[in-house]
């Protein structure tokens, strides 16, 4: 027997039945013969963590940009956060780890450099919508390449959880995993709560500042939120599943507790004058990117060259855009448009008198 069947029939009789299976996987877009020894979720979330948008979440924001300081977090440690604080309410509910694992290591890789604002730019000059989730799933199917074809022929299960892992309302879409329902709440416990730390680094908030209503019911600290959030999710969720409602929340108290914390956030950070000052210099870069791209697509590189062969020249330039991280946006701008000598540097050349 194969060591993957072996962890495939471990999942069959460990897991809980409300759980996805490997073995159940609606399959991916190209067929392609099993791995000896990972599971077909295993094998996305490698192909994930070794991707190169993946990469570039190290230098791609998440609330500040370009922050002095080493301790912000950045879009890559988001993406690890939401990846722990998932995997901890799949384990209290028995479900699938490597999928709720692999759709969190992906979910943001088409996030935008400068974050929102850079999405809120190319929305804005687009002739379609542009959104960050779609994107993410524009990248792993058709922008990453994999052994010479487009997309890294994830499993629907993975694209599925990443496509529906943004908002916070009731009435939108909703994975049709419980793994993916998992990534969709951790997203948001993780950003809440980080972004509540960071801005108190910052000096723009206090603890103080924070309306008391929420730090009653989920406490006083970062890590005394998470756990609340997290213990509540499993405690409120496995009896209802346990009663064939395939919903993952917490109790009505924490949720509502959880949103206006994070329409706080919105209100005195999110939209606050500091983040409103960087977000407009950011769009500044970005929008002026777009234009010269569109005029001189010749400059991007070959991947995206062949994309506006294929789907037009807008589409290449968005995914060409979206795909830079902050510095290399910023490095660019600068190339472009930041007026510099041109005059070559000679000054190690020693010059003598002529006789």
């Amino acid at each position: 027997m194969l060591i993957r069947e072996e962890i495939e029939r471990r999942e069959i009789s460990c897991l809980s039945e409300w759980a996805t299976l490997a073995v159940n996987s609606k399959g991916r877009q190209r067929p392609e013969e099993d791995d000896p020894i990972r599971t077909c979720f295993m094998r996305d979330r490698d192909r994930i963590v070794h991707s190169k948008s993946f990469r570039r979440l190290k230098h791609k924001t998440q609330v500040f940009v370009a922050p002095g300081s080493d301790h912000y977090r950045t879009r890559l440690t988001h993406t690890l956060e939401v990846n722990q604080i998932a995997k901890t309410i799949g384990a209290g509910l028995n479900l699938n780890l490597d999928l709720i694992e692999a759709i969190a290591l992906g979910h943001d890789v088409g996030h935008t450099p400068f974050s929102h604002a850079g999405e809120m730019v190319l929305d804005r000059l687009s002739s379609k919508p542009f959104r960050h989730n779609e994107n993410s799933l524009r990248v792993l199917t058709r922008i990453e390449q994999r052994h010479g074809q487009y997309g890294l022929n994830l499993t629907r299960e993975v694209l599925d959880g990443i496509l529906h892992h943004s908002g916070f309302n009731r009435s939108s879409g909703k994975a049709f995993t419980l793994e993916g329902q998992v990534i969709r709440l951790s997203d948001k416990i993780a950003y809440v709560q980080h972004d509540i730390d960071d801005s108190i680094r910052a000096g723009i908030l206090r603890l103080s500042d924070i309306p008391q209503e929420y730090l009653e019911v989920l406490g006083y600290t970062h890590g005394g939120r998470i756990a609340c959030l997290v213990t509540d999710t499993i405690l409120y969720s496995r009896p209802r599943l346990m009663k064939g409602e395939m919903v993952i929340s917490p109790g009505p108290e924490v949720e509502q507790a959880l949103i206006g914390l994070r329409e706080f956030l919105f209100h005195t950070i999110y939209r606050g004058p500091l983040c409103e000052a960087e977000r407009t210099r950011a769009m500044f870069i970005v929008e002026h990117l777009y234009y010269y791209f569109m005029k001189h697509p010749e400059k991007m590189s070959g991947v995206y060259l062949k994309i506006v062969e294929e789907e037009g020249l807008e589409q290449g330039v968005l995914d060409f855009i979206s795909c830079m991280s902050d510095d290399y946006c910023i490095s660019l701008f600068n190339d472009i448009y930041v007026p510099r000598s041109l005059v070559p540097d000679i000054s190690h050349i020693d010059f003598y008198p002529v006789d």
